[in-house]
């Protein structure tokens, strides 16, 4: 067996057949302190086979084992009613357990009729046993409740695992972890979900037992569940601890984003007890209110630092105590430091976006079209007005789009049927093109943009965007958002840590996620 550490990733393996599981805890080993065998994923559970391929499969991995045999209600993969599974543990509990090491994992039902059935059925060691409650829905009101509940039972470690919709549904599972904690307790608490990944990374350097980790992004067994090769190489997650700097990406639809890549990379290579994580928020106020600000938040832990992006980059401007003058004139925030009781914001995109343009480009008196008006819009605006161009921006509704025009002086005009011809550079700075969201579309066709010298585009995931392929095809010289997206990360890392990070090491991290 593999030393128990503070720190464990438990790998689930979910096979149909019996004669795949040794292969596949084989493929698990190399990243697990645990391995999940989902027994409710086999479409044929013969114990006596299964037994002969675990003995298999520990000649090659030394990790201690938990079987789960979850119902579909529970997040499992087959329709299993009570008394089926109460049925099996009874039948198999002690024999898949014969192995000191291993673990059972029974839902709390199961638990309950379990320790009923003591006095008269063979049952499992209770050292070994967890206890787990799923709601696959929300957050149910009475968790603290089922938390006694489940403490009421003779197991040994807890498990509740709730759906999030947004950040602030982790509170109430981070606190679990604190009263499990305080209680001397084991506890696996998990928000599932992207809105709960926080729970999944820093869970372990709160006192979790283990948290869950997939073999790929093929093999997720629960949504939200992060690769155990990312757990482990992206957020360092056995360095982690309470003493660990939180950083974290603010936005909507944040988990293609590579700057946890780039910054997680950084603090690796300066030797920081730093680790970035993507925060998906929904609802921008409550967050700040309930996680953020020190006076207000509802949990205990060391934020330092966010990054801001679409849809935040100007709503979060009313939530802060102090704003840089820089973009305060711009409008927009895209940086976040939490410092002496009071969160204080700054833009360092403003440079950073038109620093690809310079180098290839005079901007002095340039005709520049801007698509777009949020608050990378405002960023850019501000830069090339200061480097002198003439801007004329272009958007769907142009009534709101001619208020940020008006503010950077510069033209509005409808991005319907524009024709681009006369401008020297495009610059796109809407989300269109974005991995995941809306990758086939493009706000500008080829015909629009015959005669541009140059199309920009902010976006940078995926590497060659559709409006860059259009770009191509009318001959224009194309440039991606990666080279903007590593200069601003590099003016945040600074503004956190008070470091200058390498610009080398950014770009190699995004590029290798990216390739990926």
């Amino acid at each position: 067996m593999k030393e128990e550490s503070k720190v464990r990733i438990c790998v689930p393996v979910c096979v149909k057949r019996v004669c795949d599981i040794a292969a596949a805890i084989a493929r698990a080993d190399e990243y697990a302190d645990l391995i999940e065998v989902r027994l409710d994923g086999l479409s044929e559970p013969n114990i006596d086979r299964l037994g002969r391929e675990l003995v298999s499969a520990r000649l090659r991995s030394r990790c201690p084992i938990v079987f789960t045999l979850r119902p579909a209600e529970q997040s499992g993969l087959r329709e299993l009613d009570k008394a089926t599974r109460f049925g099996f543990w009874i039948s198999n509990g002690a024999r898949l357990l014969c192995d000191s090491s291993n673990y059972a994992d029974f839902e709390i039902d199961v638990a309950i009729a379990m320790e009923s059935a003591e006095p008269y059925s063979p049952v499992p060691d209770w050292k070994r046993v967890i206890c787990s409650f799923h709601d696959v829905v929300g957050v149910p009101s009475g968790l603290e409740n089922i938390y006694t509940q489940m403490a009421g039972t003779g197991v040994r470690i807890l498990k509740i695992a709730v759906q999030a919709d947004d950040i602030t549904d982790c509170i109430p599972v981070l606190r679990l972890l604190e009263r499990a904690r305080s209680e001397g307790r084991e506890m696996i608490a998990i928000a599932m979900g992207e809105a709960g990944i926080l729970t999944r990374i820093l869970g372990p350097s709160r006192g979790a037992f283990l948290t869950y980790g997939s073999l790929d992004g093929q093999h997720r067994t629960a949504p939200g569940q992060i690769r155990a090769s990312d757990l482990r190489d992206l957020y360092r997650i056995h360095t982690l601890n309470e003493r660990t700097e939180i950083m974290g990406l603010v936005g909507e639809h944040v988990m293609h984003s590579v700057s946890p890549h780039m910054h997680n990379a950084s603090f690796s290579a300066s030797g920081l007890n730093s680790v970035y994580i993507p925060f998906e928020v929904r609802a921008l106020g409550d967050f700040v209110r309930r996680m953020v600000h020190p006076r207000t938040r509802e949990i205990d832990w060391n934020l330092r630092g966010l990054s801001v992006t679409a849809p935040h980059k100007v709503a979060i401007m009313e939530h802060l105590d102090w704003i840089d003058p820089i973009a305060t004139d711009i409008g927009a925030v895209n940086t976040v430091v939490i410092e002496d009781g009071q969160i204080m914001g700054y833009n360092t995109e403003a440079e950073a976006a038109i620093a690809p343009l310079r180098r290839r480009i005079a901007l002095v008196g340039a005709r520049v079209a801007v698509i777009g008006a949020g608050g990378a819009a405002r960023s850019i605006l501000w830069g090339l007005r200061k480097a002198g161009a003439h801007v004329t921006v272009f958007a769907r509704d142009v009534e709101r789009a001619g208020v940020t025009a008006k503010a950077f002086g510069s033209d509005c005009k409808r991005l319907d049927g524009a024709n681009f011809g006369e401008f020297e550079v495009v610059v796109n700075t809407t989300p269109l093109g974005t991995r995941g969201i809306s990758e086939d579309a493009s706000p500008a066709s080829a015909s629009q943009l015959r005669a541009v010298k140059i199309a920009y585009d902010l976006v940078y995931n995926p590497l060659e965007t559709r409006f860059m392929c259009e770009a191509r095809e009318a001959g224009c010289q194309s440039i991606g958002g990666l080279e903007m997206l590593a200069v601003q990360a590099a003016e945040q890392f600074k503004i956190w840590t008070g470091r200058d990070a390498s610009l080398e090491i950014m770009r190699d991290a995004a590029l290798e996620a990216l390739c990926k």
